[in-house]
């Protein structure tokens, strides 16, 4: 087999320390090597296509990156709203690193697909004028949105994205676009003046997803920043965190939705909170620990009734059942992406102005049979 002894040291190089990894740690993770992964670290060494591919794979770049002369420019590979979210977290893993340069890597493809179909077009984001107060933005941006009576997750998605921001929700499953279950980051936001981006992480409750999906769209509101997110950020009660959180809050759980509980009926028992709350929840597609949080807000309910539940909570068992069914996988690319990103892959397609393999690349790899049904989805949809 041919042997590549081209490969740039120095870029090599430069990849270990960005990710902040060893050669110990490279050569567990790939199964090349260490003796030669140093040999190539000194200018010496060679890899077949397959080890290159291996390795370029480990770090998320081309197999011409590491055949290019000359050193990497941080500034070049790196966008800014990158720069931003790794100084906001430095220890973010390999694989939460990559998928944020996979998203930009998303958006800019879904923008390039745009500017050549006639006639498509992405929402404007034109988000509203909003004061610092995050109570008074979460009014003013539930009015914005256009939100109804009663919301899901997917109602939540469908009405942000009808503002300009693309939404994406990571898979349950493990692959490109997985933020992995035992990670504590929930989610990302990626500023952009024209057209954001926030990802939000596969979670067993839509709920959880709901806050996640209103907490970055708090920092995109207000802040007009990027950010990622972790479970800690989530129940912050300073900074900007603080804002986004009763943003959040306030967004998914209006006053009239907090009329809906009856505090004369509440029961004394933690077990039978839940469904004491249930008509609030269903209303609001919030969490239980969101609405009692509003309520210790609103002076209704004390802050040791809230810290009983949540210890009572935390001891139950996890939920059983996973992530959901690869039955239809052909779908899965809707639920990762959104509807509006999907449709114009498929429009593009459809156009003859990218091939079958491109749109297969597109939409996390579907193999052509399940492309094919995806297209039928969306004929009889």
């Amino acid at each position: 087999m041919e042997r590549i002894d081209t490969i740039n040291p120095q870029r090599l190089t430069w990849c270990m320390a960005d990710l902040g990894v060893g050669v110990a740690d490279v050569a567990a993770e790939t199964g090349l090597g260490p003796d030669k992964l140093q040999a190539l670290l000194d200018g010496s060494g060679y890899l077949t296509f397959p080890q290159l591919r291996t390795l370029a794979d480990f770090f998320g770049r081309s197999l011409f990156f590491f055949l290019e002369s000359g050193p990497a420019d941080a500034a070049l590979i790196h966008s800014p709203q990158f720069r931003t979210l790794a100084g906001q977290k430095p220890d973010l893993s390999r694989r939460v690193r990559q998928l944020v340069e996979r998203v930009e890597r998303q958006r800019a493809l879904y923008l390039d697909l745009l500017a050549e179909l006639e006639g498509a077009q992405h929402p404007p984001f034109e988000p509203p004028k909003l004061p610092s107060d995050p109570v008074a933005a979460a009014r003013i941006a539930r009015d914005w949105l256009e939100l109804g009576e009663a919301n899901t997750f997917d109602q939540f998605r469908a009405a942000v994205e009808n503002k300009g921001v693309l939404v994406f929700r990571t898979n349950g499953y493990a692959g490109r676009w997985q933020i992995a279950k035992e990670s504590p980051i929930l989610g990302f936001a990626l500023y952009d003046p024209a057209v954001p981006v926030i990802v939000v992480k596969k979670q067993d409750a839509e709920a959880r997803q709901s806050f996640t999906l209103m907490h970055e769209l708090g920092h995109l509101l207000l802040h007009r920043m990027s950010s990622v997110d972790d479970e800690a950020d989530m129940r912050s009660t300073k900074g900007m965190e603080r804002d986004a959180n009763q943003f959040a809050a306030h967004l998914l759980v209006p006053e009239s939705f907090l009329a809906l509980l009856v505090d004369a009926e509440r029961p004394e028992d933690l077990a039978s909170l839940d469904e004491w709350m249930r008509p609030g929840r269903l209303a609001s597609g919030a969490s239980a620990e969101v609405l009692l949080l509003r309520l210790v807000g609103a002076g209704r309910l004390s802050q040791a009734v809230f810290d009983a539940y949540r210890e009572w909570r935390a001891q139950l068992p996890p939920p059983t059942g996973g992530l959901g069914s690869r039955a239809y996988r052909h779908r899965e690319p809707k639920h990762v992406f959104g509807d509006r990103f999907v449709r114009t892959v498929l429009s593009a397609l459809n156009a003859r102005q990218i091939s079958l393999s491109k749109a297969s690349d597109y939409l996390d790899g579907l193999k052509v049979s399940d492309l094919r049904k995806l297209e039928g989805f969306y004929v009889g949809a």
